[in-house]
Parts: structure tokens; C-alpha cells; sequence
């Protein structure tokens, strides 16, 4: 490969599989209640708590893996949280519409899972 794809790759890859979550949890905030709502349409007990829970996972793992620090613990935050939420949200099995959506968390989680096994990369706080 060349070396600018070494260099600037794993950068723009945090970036890319990042910004969803990011962007997720920045958009919660704003539609707080109806999230909320929907949360517990799906029957999840105590949806305020775990909204701000959410909200709080996604941006502060999300800017963890942009930045480069401690990215391999941000990754994980987000792997272990996606394990539900896929389950619960996207449950193809019930709702055929939803396994589009269901198998982008797969492979999100599986961009994921690369960036706990190889750490950041060259142009990242933790250079790792």
C-alpha cells in the first residue's frame, strides 16, 4: 500500500465509522423527548435515564476514536452498547424491513472490533 493510505487511512477510518455516532448522539439531544418515547414504545424501563446514558456513550466514544485517545476503549464502549440496541431496534426477525439496518450495526461493529485489535494508527493522541 502506500504510504499515504498507512498514514492518513486509519485517521479517515476513525472518522468514517465514528461520525454516525456522533452525529447520533448530538441529534438526541435535541429530540430528547421523542426518543425517549420511542425507547419506550419498544418497552425500555427508566427510557430517560437510558437515553442520557446513550447519549453520553455515543458522543464521548465517538470523540474518543476521532481523536485517537484511548480508542481501542471507546471502540469497545460502543461495540458492547451496539449488542443491545441491534437486538432490540433492528429485530429483522420480527420486522423483515429492519435488516438492512440490522446487518450496517454488523458491519459497524465489525470496523469496530478492527479498531480494538489495531489500536488508532499513526495520526492519532494515543499514536498507536
Amino acid at each position: 500500500m502506500p504510504s499515504f493510505v498507512n498514514q492518513f487511512g486509519p485517521l479517515a477510518g476513525r472518522i468514517m465509522v465514528s461520525i454516525i455516532f456522533l452525529m447520533s448522539g448530538i441529534n438526541k439531544i435535541g429530540g430528547f423527548a421523542k426518543t425517549a418515547g420511542y425507547m419506550s414504545s419498544k418497552g425500555l424501563p427508566m427510557a430517560n435515564v437510558l437515553l442520557a446514558i446513550t447519549i453520553v456513550i455515543e458522543i464521548v466514544a465517538a470523540a474518543m476514536i476521532i481523536a485517537g485517545y484511548k480508542a481501542r476503549w471507546g471502540a469497545l464502549a460502543l461495540f458492547l452498547w451496539m449488542i443491545p440496541v441491534t437486538v432490540i431496534f433492528h429485530n429483522f426477525w420480527a420486522v423483515p424491513a429492519e435488516l438492512n439496518m440490522f446487518m450496517k450495526n454488523l458491519a459497524m461493529m465489525g470496523a469496530l472490533l478492527y479498531i480494538m485489535a489495531y489500536g488508532s494508527g499513526p495520526l492519532s493522541v494515543d499514536r498507536k
